[in-house]
Order: structure tokens, then sequence, then C-alpha cells
């Protein structure tokens, strides 16, 4: 798979199969990500990996919490600003229309909405997951740093034949993590990220891309 077809084909997959990811593929995968690009070679990232009994302890810790009704962890970081100006705002909204709508899920039907986000917390079913923390004395330069990390793991997943989803929500079940993972106190958790064979079965549309136009300027040159 040339790089092309790994960033076109790469998309947030919420349905995975339980075949198992073998460890050598990880592994190859997370040694060829150590090359991603950082600010002075800091490489911020703290990569955690979890398969088997550990993940399946972290989603039933976290599919507990679900059915209590637990409130979220609170937030270390906010995910989006509390206010989205246009064109963001409408894209998100699009999302939200492209994502439901081809779920057969009304904008108003919030149980049934609830239902899709719990899904997070078991991983969308996959077999392995990925948790990745930064330490919390760095700056935004270094958090870009993590997002160029994360999306070389994601499209070195797409190489080997997997897919993946990224998910900032696990960051407000972070407690849940900790106990798990007992990470240092000094880092924090920016996402999970869920990681497999998908399962075609399961319906979920892939989202548009904003033209290029609206995203690009090209200045000088032809």
């Amino acid at each position: 798979m040339d790089v092309y077809e790994a960033v076109t084909s790469r998309r947030a997959v919420r349905g995975f199969t339980d075949h198992p990811v073998p460890r050598q593929v990880l592994e190859r995968v997370l040694s060829a990500a150590a090359w991603s690009p950082s600010g002075s070679n800091l490489q911020p990232w703290h990569t955690y990996v979890l398969t088997g009994e550990p993940l399946a302890e972290l989603k039933k810790r976290a599919g507990e919490r679900v059915a209590a009704g637990d409130p979220w962890d609170e937030r270390e970081y906010e995910m989006y600003p509390p206010v989205l100006k246009s064109p963001y705002r409408e894209r998100r909204s699009a999302f939200g229309d492209q994502r439901y709508g081809a779920l057969g899920i009304a904008r108003e039907d919030w149980e049934a909405r609830r239902r899709i986000t719990a899904a997070n917390w078991d991983c969308f079913g996959a077999p392995a997951a990925l948790f990745c923390y930064i330490h919390r004395d760095m700056g935004s330069p270094q958090w870009a740093d993590v997002g160029m990390y994360l999306q070389t793991v994601m499209l070195l997943l797409r190489a080997e034949g997997l897919h993946s989803c990224a998910q900032m929500a696990w960051s407000v079940y972070r407690t849940t993590v900790a106990e798990v993972l007992s990470p240092p106190d000094d880092l924090i958790l920016f996402c999970g990220m869920s990681i497999g064979f998908e399962d075609a079965t399961v319906n979920d549309a892939r989202t548009d891309r904003a033209p290029l136009d609206e995203t690009v300027t090209f200045v000088g040159g032809h």
C-alpha cells in the first residue's frame, strides 16, 4: 500500500472483529512511528498498548461506569473551543448528521446517541488499544508533535491492513484507564485508539472533507 492509499483509506472505524492483532505487527508499527517528527527531537509521546486480559479488564471497568451512569472525569484539557465559529461549527454539525444518519438515528434521539457514544469504552469491539499520554508541562507545539505521531501510527496500521479509531473520549474516563495502566502522575491522557480488523457488517458512513479551496491558499507559481 503506497502512502496516498494509506492516507485516503484511513478513517475512523467504529466496528472491529475480534480477530487478534499480532504482537509483532504492533511492535513493527510503533518502532517505525518513533521516527515521527518532533521539535528538537523531544518525542513527547508516552504510549501504552493493551491487548488480552488487561484490555478486557479495562473494558469491564469502563462498562460498569457506563451502566452505573457515573459522571465523566473532570476534563484536563478542552476537546473543542466552548464556541465554534464558522466554518467549524457547520463541519461538526455535518459530521453528526452523516454519522448518526447512517445509523438511522434521529437528531433528537438522545438515548440512541448515548448508546452509540458508550461503544467508545468497549473500543468498538477492537482486540487492541493504544493510550497516548503527554507530560503536563508540555506546550502546544509538543501536543502538535503527538498529533503527528498518532497520524503516523494510523497510516502504518493501514499499511498493515489494519484500521483504527482515535478516541479523545477516553480522556473523560481517564481515572479508569489509570487504574489499569498506573501511569505517572505527571502525564495527561490525550486519547485512546482502537486498533484491529474492520467489521464490514457495521454501517458507519465516512465523513466528507472540505474542498481544497476552503482550506488551502496557493501564493505564487503555477
